[in-house]
């Protein structure tokens, strides 16, 4: 009997929808060849991680591995597969392989980050093959929101995974592969050892509608409209930019693209060779002088990010071109959840000018990009899978699309970021934990979930901050009062009295009573002052804010 074995380990879209990363290994217990599926970010918010630029999975476990990894494979290029592959390369240093678009944007994440692109290899779609160690890989297309997605067929010892990715089964996606059933039965054949699927829309009833559906309805709206019209949607569906734009044409607008995101994608698509046909467009300097019901400009920022084209035009004016009364604004997209203050925001403000915006809330305008109840159904059975891996979801996807499999007879687990399955018997089993986070970009800067900076960011945030500065002499005596900074707390406590002052006239009378040893120790001197300034500061304000003391001895 073989010693080998067949793990399966999410470091990031398990339990989560972002922040993508799977690792495959095959081969000796603690000593199997890795692959890695995808290398994405996530993006952070006020509440829990304030002023953090972007969210990656923490890769120590893989990086502390990194000569048994064989390859990285990117499914497809949107953010949350492809984001961190500039920031985390370097610590991983393996060879990357994706199709032609995901590598244009591959190649432009590493350039960013001052990393020589040569890692990224090119290839075509299946039947090609790559092998990586005991591992025989291809790119299986599949329809998506971005051109060129695929999902991965991982050929091992042990038998065929199809890992796939994020998809949907659009038979006419406007731009990119549609949907092919034959060629996914021909690759599961009598059935394959298992799939590790998609769980986004697993509450989505009904099945999923092709992107070509949008088309009409957006043709439609943007005929009837009087004024400038624009246009959001995300910057990576092509497809919908396409529609967009050849709507806007068809109505005789000129085209502008606003935002360094549309700009960079169209450009992707056409480098490529996915986009074809793309209406001429004209640059904002241009537009200026063009009547603006002759105009139609698509912009990026469909979820509210404030500093996206969206959010500076309904803030006034961006590059020239401004929003006014009678100009509608479209919505193309869904929020996803935890934007809808960011979007609800830049509603009001076009609101306010007297421009009509336009959302989906009649499904008439975007359609979603990932596999709903009924497809994911048609997949598990077209595939016919030994074992049903969901991934890519939060546990409450990831735990239904368990049951969806469980109710046609195909064995599934939940497996979260971190849990490591053995796929080489009949079932999948959890055989180890391991410690899995994230990693927050802080500026230039790459800090640990549990290193406290984010915390302590939090913690400033909630309760504000008391900054205690006092010297004392070569005597160890104080050289004068103490004095009181307050950052993001009120001026003026309950004695009617600035708060400042009531803390240095309160610690001025703390350090009168303290004892030779207490000021000739700084840590305890420190401690004094700080639980003394929390405690007026709590009978003052009725909060408890952060405090630093700063201790400085003048020598002798």
């Amino acid at each position: 009997m073989s010693s080998n074995r067949l793990i399966y380990l999410p470091l990031g879209g398990a339990g989560e929808i972002g922040m993508n990363a799977y690792v495959y290994g095959y081969g000796p217990k603690d000593n199997e060849r890795l692959i890695l599926v995808d290398l994405g970010v996530t993006f952070p918010d006020m509440e829990s991680s304030p002023g953090v630029d972007l969210i990656f999975a923490d890769i120590a476990w893989l990086e502390e591995r990194a000569d048994r990894l064989e390859a990285i494979f990117i499914t497809h290029a949107h953010e949350d597969h492809v984001g961190a592959l500039g920031h985390l390369w370097p610590r991983l240093k393996a060879p990357v392989y994706t199709r032609a678009f995901t590598g244009n944007i591959a190649v432009r994440k590493l350039e960013e980050r001052g990393v020589d692109p040569a890692c990224v290899n090119i290839v075509t779609a299946y039947p090609e093959t790559i092998e990586a160690g005991p591992f025989t890989v291809s790119f299986l297309p599949v329809s998506h929101s971005i051109p060129e997605s695929s999902g991965m067929v991982i050929d091992t010892p042990a038998g065929r995974i199809v890992h796939s990715g994020d998809f949907k089964l659009d038979r006419n996606p406007v731009v990119g592969e549609a949907f092919d059933p034959d060629l996914w039965a021909s690759i599961a054949g009598d059935g394959i050892k298992a799939l590790t699927c998609d769980s986004t829309n697993v509450f989505s009833p009904a099945a999923g509608r092709s992107e070509s559906t949008v088309g009409p309805a957006i043709r439609q709206l943007v005929e009837k409209s009087s004024g400038m019209v624009v246009a959001t949607t995300f910057a990576s569906n092509i497809a919908r930019v396409k529609t967009l734009a050849e709507a806007g044409r068809d109505a005789g607008r000129s085209i502008v693209l606003l935002g360094r995101a549309m700009r960079r994608m169209v450009e992707a698509g056409v480098q490529s060779g996915v986009l074809n046909n793309f209406p001429t467009t004209v640059s904002p300097e241009d537009a200026i002088s063009i009547p603006r019901e002759n105009l139609m400009l698509l912009v990026t920022g469909s979820q509210g990010e404030r500093r996206a084209a969206s959010a500076q035009l309904s803030r006034g004016k961006y590059l020239g071109l401004t929003m006014k009364e009678g100009d509608t604004f479209l919505f193309s997209s869904k929020t996803i959840p935890g934007n809808e203050r960011g979007v609800l925001s830049i509603v009001n403000a076009f609101s306010q000018m007297g421009v009509d915006v336009v959302d989906d809330a009649a499904d008439l305008y975007h359609v979603s990009g990932h596999a709903n109840r009924p497809d994911l159904e048609a997949v598990h059975k077209i595939m016919k899978p030994q074992m049903v891996i969901p991934m890519h979801g939060e546990h409450r996807h990831l735990r239904e699309h368990v049951k969806l499999a469980g109710e046609n007879g195909f064995p599934a687990i939940i497996a979260t970021n971190g849990t490591m399955l053995d796929l080489t018997g009949d079932e999948p089993r959890v055989v180890e934990h391991i410690e899995s986070g994230r990693t927050y970009l802080d500026g230039k800067i790459q800090i640990g979930a549990l290193d406290g900076v984010v915390r302590d960011r939090i913690r400033m945030a909630l309760n504000g901050l008391i900054l205690v500065t006092l010297i004392v002499d070569e005597d160890d005596e104080p050289l004068g009062e103490p004095w009181v900074e307050i950052k993001g707390l009120p001026q003026q406590g309950n004695s009617n009295a600035p708060l400042a002052e009531v803390l240095e006239g309160d610690l001025a009378q703390l350090l009168g009573r303290a004892d030779d040893k207490t000021l000739r120790d700084d840590d305890k001197l420190e401690e004094a002052l700080r639980r003394r300034t929390r405690q007026v500061a709590l009978d003052e304000i009725g909060r408890k804010p952060e405090v630093i003391v700063v201790v400085s001895r003048l020598m002798a």
